[in-house]
């Protein structure tokens, strides 16, 4: 069987592909036309033609490595409603998730951001973000439009990473995206309402807490006290009594 001769998309996504993994396995320094051209197997011309020069092969590189994780992100968000997803849970995995992507491909990131450049994938990554805050509409808990809470978040992430990145890995404090995060949702989520007859539950929590910093509790009174708290969990609420109009 004589083999097929490869095509002008096949040899542009074979270079795009042998690129990638020399920027992840070795960094962008072991990304040089010459690097590429012999791990896939083309000649230095081939690069040129395709690409014009080395930054417009690092360019197609980062659009690819982008728009594949972002239709990865683009596939959660579209099966959250079938699999029940919490949207405010979704939306904090989704935070976590680009700040792991941003600092395992720095290089990546640093063109995503780049204002000279527009990226397809990048905007198609923001319209993510997007349906994740119109989910997070959807059930009551977004002060703000979801486009106006996207940009805030998104621009909290990008500052965030630029710090972690600049710091040392060995020095790098992670919690530092939680706490943007949890400062930056403060101010665009509204806090959720209380379930009907948690007031209760909650009541009786503080009462167990309590009881366990009082050591001069005998076992004997503890268990008084948990039997009643089960007596009180178990017993149905009663409603008010209707006031009356005089007698």
């Amino acid at each position: 069987m004589i083999a097929s001769t490869p095509t002008r998309d096949d040899v542009r996504a074979r270079i795009i592909g042998t690129a990638a993994r020399l920027l992840r396995q070795e960094g962008i320094t072991a990304v040089t036309t010459r690097a590429v051209s012999d791990a896939a197997r083309v000649q230095a011309p081939t690069i040129y033609r395709h690409f014009g020069d080395k930054d417009g092969l690092l360019d197609a590189v980062a659009e690819h490595v982008l728009a594949t994780f972002v239709a990865a992100k683009a596939a959660v968000v579209g099966t959250a409603d079938q699999r029940g997803a919490d949207p405010i849970d979704d939306l904090r995995a989704g935070w976590r998730t680009q700040i792991e992507f941003a600092l395992d491909n720095p290089v990546i990131f640093g063109l995503m951001v780049d204002p000279e450049r527009s990226s397809p994938a990048g905007r198609a990554g923001m319209e993510v973000l997007r349906a994740r805050m119109r989910r997070v509409a959807s059930v009551g808990r977004l002060r703000m439009t979801p486009d106006a809470a996207a940009d805030l978040l998104h621009s909290a992430g990008v500052g965030v990473i630029l710090t972690l990145l600049r710091t040392p890995p060995a020095a790098r404090d992670l919690g530092l995206a939680d706490i943007m995060y949890d400062a930056v949702t403060g101010r665009i989520l509204i806090e959720a309402p209380d379930p009907p007859g948690d007031d209760a539950a909650a009541d009786r929590e503080h009462l167990r807490a309590a009881a366990r910093r009082m050591p001069f509790l005998s076992a004997s009174e503890r268990a008084l006290l948990e039997e009643w708290l089960a007596r009180d969990a178990a017993t149905p609420a009663m409603s008010p009594a209707p006031a009356t109009l005089g007698k």
